[in-house]
């Protein structure tokens, strides 16, 4: 099956799971930094947000793509710390592993295809993959980054709400 039909299927299948709940659940796309706040920096801001994706109430996209950033930005060196091993590194800085926070990533994360691009692109190419998923499932955009802010309202003709930690509410 091609790729293209196949997100349009997985489109599809959220769009008819929220059919049959009685409760709609709301499909989120979060981009890396608040990711790095949900499960290594233990932001409040985000508190509430990270108990609707424990308690399923919240379908949390990603994909492959989002991962491999994910393990990308946590061999940052100002992540690191000084230690030479990264695991080590993460467990004396942060209190937790890098093996650690993936376990809670693949644990949360309904992972899909890369989607198609969106009409409007991202000033960061390294944004351009959350701004994607979320153009094409119709998924909440929950950023910090000032380049996706940026495109809060052109998204938004999309159909795409972009919403900013700060201004975060369930």
């Amino acid at each position: 099956m091609q790729a293209a039909q196949t997100l349009e299927l997985e489109r599809l299948a959220f769009e008819s799971k929220e059919d049959n709940e009685s409760a709609l659940v709301q499909r989120v796309v979060i981009d890396t930094n608040v990711i790095l706040d949900l499960c290594l920096f233990e932001d409040p801001k985000v508190d509430a947000l990270k108990l609707k994706i424990q308690d399923k109430s919240l379908i949390w996209l990603a994909t492959q793509g989002m991962r491999d950033e994910l393990v990308r930005v946590l061999t940052y060196p100002h992540l690191l710390g000084k230690a030479q091993q990264k695991d080590e590194s993460l467990q004396q800085v942060h209190g937790t592993t890098m093996a650690q926070l993936l376990k809670m990533f693949d644990e949360w994360v309904t992972l899909c295809e890369t989607a198609p691009k969106a009409r409007y692109m991202c000033k960061d190419p390294d944004d351009q993959k959350f701004i994607d998923l979320a153009a094409h499932t119709g998924a909440l955009l929950i950023s910090k980054d000032k380049a996706v802010l940026a495109l809060t309202n052109r998204l938004a003709r999309l159909g795409v709400k972009v919403c900013n930690t700060h201004k975060l509410q369930f």
